[in-house]
This record gives C-alpha cells, sequence and structure tokens, in this order.
C-alpha cells in the first residue's frame, strides 16, 4: 500500500470567531487540506463550542473539505445537520449510540465516516467497525479545550491503527488530533499518523503557511 500523503487540518476551534470567514481564508492560503470542526455539546465534552449554523457558515467561504468532529453524546441524532456542509463526520465510539448503524448513516448521507477514541479509550474498542471508516481519530489530549499539551503516551493507538490498517488491507486515514504542534507532529508521522489536526499551532502562528509546511514534513 503506498504512502499516504500528509494532510494538514487547521482546527477552527482557534480561530477568532468574530472573523469566522477571514480565519477560514487565512487558513487556505497557509495551505490547509482540510479545515476542522470541532463539534462539543456540553455533556459528552466539559464544554460547548458551535452548532450546525456555526458549521454552515463557514462552509459558505470554504473551498476545502470540512472535517467535522461531533464530540457529542448522541451523534446519530445530530449528524444530519452537519450532513449538508461537511464532507467527512466523525463520531466517538464512546457516544450513546449503535456505532455501526451511525457509519452506515453517515455514509448513506454521502459523507465520509470516521471513528474516534479518547485516550482513556483502549484502541480494542474500534477494531469491530475498522472496515467501515474513512478515517481513525486517534485523540491526543482530554477532548473538550483546544491548547492542550501533546500526549506521547497516545502514540501506541497510532502506531495499533497503522498495524491494523496494513494487516487487514484498508485504506482509513488515521488522523491525531490534540497539540499537534511543528515538535510534535514528526512524532505522530514516525508512529502512522498521515492526517494532522492543529489548532493555536497554524492560527496562532506568526507564519501560519510555514508552521503547516513543517508539520507535513517540507
Amino acid at each position: 500500500m503506498p504512502t499516504p500523503t500528509i494532510l494538514v487540518a487547521p482546527s477552527l476551534l482557534a480561530c477568532d470567531f468574530g472573523q469566522l470567514h477571514h480565519e477560514v481564508r487565512r487558513a487556505e492560503a497557509a495551505g490547509a487540506d482540510w479545515l476542522h470542526c470541532d463539534v462539543m455539546d456540553g455533556h459528552f465534552v466539559d464544554n460547548i463550542s458551535f452548532g450546525p449554523a456555526w458549521v454552515d457558515a463557514a462552509a459558505r467561504v470554504a473551498t476545502v473539505p470540512l472535517d467535522v468532529h461531533l464530540m457529542i453524546e448522541r451523534p446519530d441524532h445530530y449528524f444530519p445537520r452537519f450532513a449538508k456542509a461537511a464532507r467527512q463526520i466523525t463520531v466517538h465510539v464512546e457516544g450513546r449510540h449503535d456505532v455501526a448503524q451511525t457509519l452506515a448513516a453517515i455514509r448513506a448521507a454521502g459523507c465520509g465516516c470516521g471513528l474516534a477514541l479518547r485516550p482513556a479509550t483502549p484502541f480494542e474498542a474500534l477494531v469491530p467497525f475498522l472496515g467501515q471508516i474513512d478515517l481513525l481519530l486517534v485523540m491526543t489530549v482530554v477532548p473538550g479545550f483546544g491548547g492542550q499539551s501533546f500526549m506521547q503516551e497516545m502514540l501506541p493507538k497510532v502506531r495499533a491503527a497503522a498495524e491494523a490498517r496494513a494487516r487487514l488491507g484498508l485504506g482509513y486515514r488515521i488522523q491525531v488530533d490534540g497539540g499537534i504542534t511543528t515538535t510534535t507532529a514528526p512524532l505522530a508521522i514516525e508512529n502512522g499518523a498521515d492526517t494532522l489536526v492543529a489548532g493555536t499551532s497554524v492560527f496562532g502562528a506568526p507564519d501560519p503557511a510555514a508552521a503547516i509546511r513543517s508539520m507535513r514534513g517540507v
């Protein structure tokens, strides 16, 4: 299987919400491959971020795919509200839903489907669903808030995802989210990650384009 291209998906959670359209354009000009939208409901994680109307607003100016990450208790109920704007929707294996049914419904809605796990959840929880997904998201911080430090102890899960992909002949992308910087991105890539979510390290960088190039290893 060929080595996947490294993609960088700046997280809009770290942008200036008051200048959303400008921030979308700024990230794209810097070389963003995708734009990552962290949706939080205040129940599954202890924070509230934004909802479908906000994602729709981003989609009105975005020219790259929107990668929507639903950190919510009932993704099966709410994902249809994001399906028009999103190219891909990622849900959590720990949510209150039938995971296989939710993934099938996301695909039927015309979106790519991803599956995520929190740091405390073992990789084995995802194994029954590997054949259904386009993306596997390993959280490298405790989900809920931006700006946290990278949890290096999550790297064995990234390796496990890469080993399972090769062993089973699957094609899902391996995404990491949390504390991704120009320093931690190489560690994630070395262990098998090919899709990097980066928030403050892109939007807060003096030169976002240089930051994205560095994360890719260019």
